[in-house]
Formats: C-alpha cells, structure tokens, sequence
C-alpha cells in the first residue's frame, strides 16, 4: 500500500488572529516552531515510512518543513503546488466571517482576484496523482486549504463538509492510494 502524509503548517500570527491567510504571508509563532519541532520528533522516533519532505512555498510551510527536516534528517524540496488557495478580496479578514463562509460553498468563484476552489483542486489532485505513481513516501507540509482538497481526494465529501473541514496546526494525516 503507497501512502501519503499531510501536515499543516504551524501556528503562525493571523492564526492566533483569525485571519484568513492565503497566500499572505504571516510568520511563524513560537508556538508554531514549537509545534513544527514537536512534530520533527515525533517523526524521528516513528517515521511512518516517510522518505522525503514536500512543502508549499510560503514562508509559514517553509519553514515549518524545514524544521521537521532538521529533526528528521529527512530531504526537502519545495513543492509551488502545494501554495494555498489565493482568497482574494478576503485576505486578511475574519476566518470566520458570514461573507467568507458563504463564499466557501461556491466553487467556482475567485474571490475577487483569487482562486476558485476548482483551480485549487486542479493542481492538488494532479499532484497527488503524480505522487501516486512514485515511489516512496512523502510527507506534505501546507495549508488548511490544501487540506481540504487532499481530503475530498481520499474520501467523498459533501460541499458542506469540503467547506468546513480542516485540521489543527501540525496535525498529522495519513492517507493510503488505492
């Protein structure tokens, strides 16, 4: 069985203000390093398989990754696919704001100078896809938006769950190809 992990980046400034990111930057906490050397560890006493680290070119994944490398030994190369979706006109505003949950459900909106949700999925499943026809094992260091569609990939989804799945900051997810 071929499997793939997936982490989110650890916590970072707009995080812990509730702010959507995108493809803004915001930097790393220090919890988020604590978070992303936690993770490290753990993966150095149980590697589950992985044989090399992807990650998205942002600066929160990056570095993230690269603190899980340095605790692994693990190679890394940055991976532009797995940049988050760009939001748009709601970079920057409340996560959890009514404009930006509706907006969540269409998938072929842009947000205004962004990416729709089928752009996004696009690129993510061409690249599971071609993960899938590789050897070894990767782990994948990116977004909360990038895990959502990694999700509807393994696992049947409705708009609804899409729109409202999401993972903790260096959770771990593993998912098996068929």
């Amino acid at each position: 069985m071929h499997t793939v992990y997936f982490t989110r980046h650890g916590q970072t400034v707009w995080n812990v203000e509730n702010k959507i990111c995108g493809v803004t930057d915001s930097p790393l906490t220090d919890l988020g390093r604590s978070q992303a050397r936690a993770l490290g560890r753990q993966l150095a006493d149980d590697g589950h398989g992985i044989t090399h680290i992807l990650c998205s070119p942002l600066s929160r994944a990056h570095e993230t990754a690269q603190i899980i490398a340095a605790e692994t030994g693990l190679p890394l190369t940055v991976e532009p696919r797995l940049r988050e979706q760009a939001f748009g006109k709601y970079e920057g505003t409340p996560r959890n704001g009514p404009a930006f949950t509706l907006a969540k459900l269409h998938f072929c909106d842009r947000f205004e100078g962004g990416e729709s949700m089928l752009q996004l999925a696009a690129r993510i499943y061409g690249l599971l896809d071609d993960l899938a026809a590789q050897d070894g094992t990767a782990l994948l260091v990116a977004h909360n938006g990038i895990a959502r569609v990694v999700q509807s990939y393994f696992h049947p989804m409705t708009n609804e769950e899409f729109a409202l799945f999401g993972i903790g900051n260096c959770a771990l997810m593993r998912y098996d190809f068929p």
